[in-house]
């Protein structure tokens, strides 16, 4: 975002507000409801990450090579932010486009690089 200049994803707001909406717990209204679906969608954010790292936890104690490790782990917050998100019907992975592809993979891997890093130095 930072080097292209594009704005936030939508996404994350619109999958919690599904979640929302399948759980019946109401978000409020207005500018409220849409403050709180940015802040709770961040915090989706956060969980996908928090959660690829514990998936990854287990394999740590081992010498994971860091190539195979950073792929790993940014293929598990990727899948742990996108899945949601595709079952839901936010969007289909299937429709983007390679620039689309490149946006989304390129921020996980360099997740993946940081988690593996701070993995290396804690293991």
């Amino acid at each position: 975002m930072a080097v292209r200049g594009r704005g936030a994803s939508s996404t994350p707001q619109e999958t919690l507000e599904r979640l929302a909406d399948d759980v019946h717990v109401d978000l409020g209204e207005g500018e409220k409801a849409e403050n709180r679906q940015e802040a709770l969608g961040a915090l989706l954010g956060f969980g996908a990450g928090v959660g690829a790292a514990l998936c990854y936890a287990p394999l740590a104690r081992r010498r994971v090579p860091w190539p195979v490790g950073v792929v790993a782990l940014g293929a598990l917050a990727m899948a742990g932010a996108n899945v949601p998100m595709t079952v839901l019907g936010v969007t289909d992975p299937r429709e983007w486009s390679a620039e689309g592809w490149v946006s989304d993979v390129v921020p996980h891997l360099v997740y993946g690089a940081a988690a593996y890093a701070a993995f290396e130095r804690l293991c």
